[in-house]
């Protein structure tokens, strides 16, 4: 049996960095084109010529810069963050006229980008930082700054720690998420390891229990012992001390979507013939009825289902008893394959089940429901005192993911 579980990291920022890229490109071509069409008012054109050179070759060279928080390294921000307050502060060198309210700035809105890029990568306490280098800068330029002038900057300041927050937001979010993925991961093979341990060294555990018992003597004595590591076992499987699994990570930054993947069969491997699993039980005290054609299911999934199969016949023999009459009927339909086991024993007592299972013997919850729950299928208990028990198993012939091997 090959078990992997893989988690799929994929960033909640990587969109902000995108529309950092696009604001980028187009704040750059609109500063350009707005010098273009006002270049009448400049009294130096040529200052202003060099600083929107300088500034898009920058713009178009760093764009591998601002592609993810990796990339956006301090040095990069900083030089961003520096030719931005530069082309503020040419603007009167260019514009005689730049004091002017309604003026522009050389860079104009470009600015915002190298705003938002320290917040996208360092947060509010980033974004507050850049933005009050801009809001000195664009005062100076002012010279006589107007309300208009204190409005903008005051705007671009709020913006930007407001955008800086919620990013922390995410990412303490998705910090939350990977952890709880981890945990589901860890508890869904702690669940699988747990059947693997009821359906095989429990089971032996309380066999050797019961003929220790009956034998007497020297066998009693290793039966009370089988007994005590029974109790012992069930209870680490209860409490979850059983070995978890590590989870491992993709490279990638951000929130996790997690695409768990059991490889229990080779790839292209033919589906399986249900009832080639389930003939074996059939004998003097069990009857198999099975349609006339095969009943396909995936490996993994009709693995699984066996397994739930027998573990409900094992219960069965334990609590009907050894005379117990059973029945195993499988339908195939088109969606779905639903497998039936019944039997004529004294049946289950209301509020057996879960006595059972607070006292840590989890064959149906785990053994039965576990298995089929992973196939995303469904597993109905029926039982009336004196009238036997039937559990009804069901299983989608598309399934969620491919079951394990039963172990």
């Amino acid at each position: 049996m090959a078990r992997r579980e893989r988690v799929v990291r994929m960033s909640v920022e990587q969109p902000l960095w995108r529309a950092l890229t696009a604001y980028r490109i187009l704040t750059m071509l609109y500063a350009v084109l707005l010098a273009v069409f006002g270049r009448d008012r400049y009294d130096r054109p040529w200052v202003a010529v060099v600083f929107l050179v300088v500034m898009a070759a920058w713009t178009l060279g760093t764009l591998p810069k601002v592609a993810g928080a990796v990339a956006c390294t301090k040095r990069f921000l900083g030089a961003d963050l520096a030719l931005a307050l530069a082309g503020i502060l040419l603007t009167p060198l260019a514009d005689f006229d730049a004091q002017h309210v309604d003026a522009p700035t050389l860079p104009s809105i470009w600015t915002a980008g190298s705003v938002l890029a320290f917040a996208i990568k360092g947060g509010w306490r980033w974004a507050a930082f850049a933005s009050t280098f801009v809001a000195v800068a664009n005062i100076i330029e002012r010279g006589d700054p107007s309300r208009d002038t204190f409005h903008n900057v005051l705007l671009v300041w709020v913006a930007s720690i407001a955008i800086g927050y919620v990013v922390e937001v995410a990412r303490a979010s998705e910090r939350t998420l990977a952890r709880a993925l981890e945990i589901e991961a860890a508890t869904r093979e702690r669940e699988r390891l747990a059947r693997d341990i009821h359906d095989s060294v429990l089971q032996v555990l309380a066999m050797v229990q019961r003929r220790g018992t009956a034998l007497g003597g020297e066998a009693a004595e290793l039966g009370r012992m089988a007994g005590e590591q029974e109790v012992a076992l069930r209870t680490l499987v209860s409490s979850g001390l059983v070995l978890t699994t590590r989870v491992s990570e993709d490279a990638a930054e951000g929130a996790v979507v997690r695409s768990v993947e059991v490889d229990d069969d080779p790839a292209g491997q033919a589906e399986c013939d249900l009832r080639s699993l389930l003939a074996p039980h059939a004998g003097s005290r069990i009857s198999f009825a099975e349609p006339g054609a095969p009943v396909l299911l995936a490996p993994g999934a009709a693995k699984e289902l066996a397994a739930a199969v027998s573990a409900a016949l094992d219960n069965v023999r334990v609590h009907a008893g050894e005379n117990a009459q059973a029945w195993i009927l499988v339908e195939d339909w088109p969606d779905e394959v639903i497998v039936t086991v019944r039997d004529d024993g004294p049946g289950i007592p209301d509020g057996r089940l879960a006595q059972a299972e607070g006292e840590g013997r989890m064959g149906v919850a785990l053994s039965i429901r576990g298995r089929l729950r992973d196939l995303g299928g469904t597993a109905e208990l029926i039982s009336v005192p004196g009238q036997g028990t039937e559990v009804e198993l069901k299983v989608p012939k598309v399934s969620r993911g491919k079951a394990g091997s039963a172990g």
